[in-house]
Parts: C-alpha cells; sequence; structure tokens
C-alpha cells in the first residue's frame, strides 16, 4: 500500500487527475520494486542498506592485502582460527595425497594385465620423484610435504601459486620441480592500477584466460627492498604449463582468491577481544582485590598494603575497604560463546563438535557431524587436487615418457591418448570409524551388493590400497604356515 504524502494530497487538491496518475505510478514503482523485502529501500532496517554492483576483482582485489594480513594474525594468535586451519589440513591432505593410476586401457588397447603392469611403473616412478626433496626447488620439502603447505597458504592467503621450472641437477633423472609463491608477491607491474586486461598481477585475454603473471623477486614484506618483477607466461610454447594457481574461483570473472577466514574475521576478533576481557575479570576476582578509601587523596607506593594468607592488618579511622567483584565468572559465557563458535563453524563449513573438538552428544548426533564434515573435506579434497596434485603427476608422467622410462604409444601425438594414460585418483585421510564393527559390515555390504569395490572401500576406509594389502596378506599367510602357528584354510574348507 502507497501512502500519499502531503505533495501528492496537494497535488490531487489542485489537479485531482494529475493526483490519481501520480498515485498510479507511485503504486507500479513499489511493485516492482518492492516486490522481495529484501530489496526495499522504505523500511527502517533496510533502508540505510546500500551494496555495490562491482565485478569479482573491483570487490575482491582493494581488500586482500588487508584481509591477508589479518588471517595470518589471527592463525598466528587465535587457537580456534588456528585448530580450524590444522584440522582442515590434516583432513584434506593429511601426510599427503597419494596417486593411484588408473590409465583407460580399454580405450588404449590394452589388456587388464598390461593396465596394471602400466599402472604400476606409473606409480613407482611418480613416488620416486614425489619421495624426494628434489620434488621442491629449494629441496626443503618432498611433494606430500608440500601439499600441505600450498593448502595452508591458500586457506590462510585465498591463493598460492606454484612455479614449475626444469632444475638439472646430479644424480637426478627428472628435471621437473615445484616452487611455491606466496600470494603477496603476484602483483601488477611497477605497482600499475587495475585494468580489465592486468588486475592482481595476473594479465588475461579476452576469454579471461590468464597468460601471464607479475611476480616480484622477493617477498615485498621481506627483509631487503626490491621492485623487480618477473613476467611469467602461463604456458611455454611447446605448450608446457609454467605456473599452477590454486584459489576457490566463486564469481565468473574473478582472478585472485579471497582467504578462509574472510567471511568470519570479525566474528573471530570480537570473540577473542571478549574471552581476553572475560579472562582479565575472572584473574581479578581471583586475586581478590582490594581497594583502600581513605579521607586522604594522594597514595604513597611505599604504604601500599598487601593480603597474605589469614592476615589481620589494622586500618585508620577514616579508612574502610571496598572489594573488586567483577562477577566472574560470567554464568552465560558458555552457552554465549558456544552461540558464536557455531556460527563461525558454519561460516567456514565445520560443525562445532570438530571445530572444538567436542563429542559429547549421541552417536547418531556425533555422527551426522563427521558425515556433514566429511562432505566438505572432500569437496576441498577434490578441489585441491585438481587444481594442484593431478597437473603436477601429469608433468612428472609426461617427462617419464619422454624421457623412456614409460612406453606410452601415441601419448605425445594425441591428446585424447594422452589423458587415457593420465587417468587416476588420489586418496589421503579418511574419516575414521567411530563404530567400527558397524561401519566395518555396512563396507562388505555394499562391496557384495555390487554399490562399491573392495579397492574404493580400503582406500575410504584407511587410507590402503587393497592390492598391496593382499599381496602382503598372501606373504604373511605363507609366513604363518611356514613357522607351523597356523594352518590356513582354503575358501572351498571354510565353506
Amino acid at each position: 500500500m502507497v501512502k500519499p504524502s502531503i505533495l501528492d494530497r496537494l497535488i490531487y487538491f489542485i489537479s485531482p487527475s494529475a493526483g490519481v496518475k501520480r498515485l498510479q505510478s507511485k503504486l507500479a514503482l513499489s511493485y516492482y520494486t518492492n516486490s522481495y523485502e529484501g530489496a526495499s529501500t522504505q523500511k527502517k532496517s533496510l533502508k540505510n542498506w546500500f551494496g555495490t554492483l562491482k565485478s569479482a576483482d573491483r570487490d575482491d582485489i582493494p581488500s586482500l592485502n588487508i584481509l591477508r594480513s589479518r588471517s595470518r594474525d589471527l592463525y598466528r594468535n587465535d587457537p580456534l582460527v588456528t585448530g580450524a586451519i590444522e584440522t582442515n589440513i590434516d583432513s584434506v591432505v593429511g601426510a599427503g595425497l597419494r596417486v593411484q593410476a588408473q590409465i583407460d586401457y580399454e580405450y588404449l588397447g590394452l589388456s587388464e594385465d598390461e593396465a596394471i603392469e602400466w599402472e604400476k611403473r606409473a606409480e613407482r616412478l611418480f613416488g620416486f620423484w614425489a619421495r624426494s626433496v628434489n620434488a621442491s626447488a629449494d629441496r626443503q620439502k618432498n611433494f606430500y610435504e608440500l601439499q600441505q603447505v600450498a593448502l595452508a597458504s591458500a586457506l590462510l592467503s585465498g591463493d598460492v601459486f606454484a612455479i614449475l621450472p626444469g632444475i638439472k641437477r646430479n644424480f637426478w633423472d627428472f628435471e621437473t620441480a615445484v616452487s611455491l609463491i606466496e600470494a603477496d608477491r603476484v602483483c601488477n607491474e611497477n605497482n600499475m592500477p587495475d585494468s580489465d586486461d592486468l588486475a592482481g598481477g595476473i594479465c588475461i585475454n579476452r576469454w579471461g584466460e590468464p597468460i601471464e603473471y607479475h611476480v616480484l623477486k622477493v617477498h615485498p614484506g621481506g627483509y631487503g627492498f626490491s621492485q623487480e618483477w618477473i613476467k611469467i607466461p602461463a604456458w611455454g610454447k611447446s605448450g608446457r604449463r609454467n605456473v599452477i594457481h590454486l584459489f576457490r574461483q566463486v564469481r565468473p570473472g574473478q582472478r585472485r582468491g579471497v582467504p578462509y577466514l574472510a567471511p568470519v574475521i570479525k566474528h573471530l576478533k570480537l570473540l577473542g577481544d571478549y574471552t581476553e576481557a572475560e579472562l582479565t575479570a575472572a584473574l581479578i576476582n581471583g586475586l581478590f582485590t582490594v581497594f583502600l578509601k581513605s579521607a586522604e587523596s594522594a597514595f604513597d607506593e611505599d604504604n601500599e598494603l598487601k593480603l597474605g594468607p589469614g592476615a589481620i592488618i589494622g586500618l585508620a579511622g577514616d579508612e574502610s575497604i571496598e572489594v573488586a567483584d567483577p562477577k566472574r565468572p560470567n554464568s552465560a559465557y558458555d552457552a554465549f560463546v558456544r552461540g558464536i563458535i557455531e556460527q563461525i563453524g558454519v561460516g567456514l563449513n565445520i560443525p562445532y563438535e570438530i571445530l572444538m573438538k567436542h563429542f559429547t552428544s549421541s552417536y547418531t548426533a556425533a555422527r551426522a557431524s563427521f558425515l556433514e564434515a566429511w562432505r566438505a573435506f572432500k569437496t576441498r579434497r577434490a578441489w585441491f587436487v585438481n587444481g594442484f596434485c593431478q597437473p603436477i603427476y601429469e608433468m612428472v608422467i609426461t617427462e617419464a615418457v619422454l624421457k623412456g622410462y614409460l612406453d606410452a604409444p601415441g601419448f605425445l601425438e594425441d591428446p585424447l591418448v594422452r589423458a587415457a594414460y593420465l587417468k587416476s585418483t588420489w586418496y589421503g585421510p579418511t574419516p575414521g570409524q567411530i563404530n567400527e564393527k558397524v561401519e566395518t559390515s555396512a563396507a562388505a555390504q555394499r562391496v557384495q551388493e555390487g554399490f562399491s569395490t573392495r579397492e574404493k572401500e580400503a582406500a575410504e576406509m584407511n587410507g590402503t590400497d587393497f592390492f598391496e594389502n593382499v599381496r602382503k596378506a598372501k606373504r604373511e599367510n605363507k609366513a604363518l604356515v611356514a613357522s607351523g602357528l597356523k594352518t590356513i584354510k582354503t575358501a572351498k574348507e571354510i565353506k
């Protein structure tokens, strides 16, 4: 309903037809603009709320330096943030994601046995590279440890870059190496203002494809001061990938990632300040602070009184005491803080029980929290595999083919053949089992009904390779029989 204003009434008084038309126009405008109450500009609670319709880059890039610095500060000093980041690292990559080659042998015209042999050799060669510190350009970490650093940096800074140089080293056959670049180092050359072509240190073509990265030689917050940039093409002339940019894209056209903590930074800071204030108040209460009231205004430090156990201290006639009572601990503290942490958990996509490592509810509730958290971790793992692990695996296997370590006919000539050879699955930490007997029985039932495979269940239940388990079990059984400790029954005898 549109209420006529004083001006509306005046116009209606002078010219009724003009007044009616004016009210009709206002009514129509109200219909189109207020179809959603959230778009209302009349309600007191909303009329001063004005968002902006900017591009992703204009919305994000100007705020990134502050968001990064605050995220890193919270990680260093806030136990809740430290726990959230570490929980992500432990659950998404853990000690490092492992690859299982799964080539499309039917498309390649290979037999199943030939495919198994090829996959074993590919996994062995990649593992040989991944376990060595030569996988890192600075020889500080192996590939599995680099995964932890890359994920942590992407979460705290919003994105991380990996340059993939070819480095020749003595007594080492592979040249592929990984050099991680922190987000701060990628910025526009000579601090040029952002534009449609160049923003956040990334130059794109008309399709939005990154074609060049501007990288400072040293960190802008390092010990030295350098304004020298290196321009790195996204792809080499041979089609080799030079740079991996790991970030979570939310909007079309978004060039840089936003820190994981960005939506909850304000809540985290205020909660930290509130917690510190409560701790200080509780400390004062624990120290039993007493104020001495006297007619004299001056305070003499030499005459400061200190309370002792069972002490009796005489006061002057004009003196009295007043006990500081901050009424702490606050009885409403737990419920209030839990409510705020639950909101933070929603923003971080981590249930309260997982975020706080607080498991006191029922089995059903605990399992629901585990499943909800694990769905988020699996999604983040898939993003991390696609954006970081798989591209690096493909480069290492490509080098192995080029150097003749792997026989792959058509690999270099046909992109479809190459994709068939590079098909793989990555496995890492598992969610664990709350009730091992029930969940193991459920896994066996899934395999029996054809809903899953032993290989998949082994990987997801405890992160092991089913075929490797079988091979080791066979060896163990032989050892038991040979020692006379146990007689192994055949499947026919068991039946």
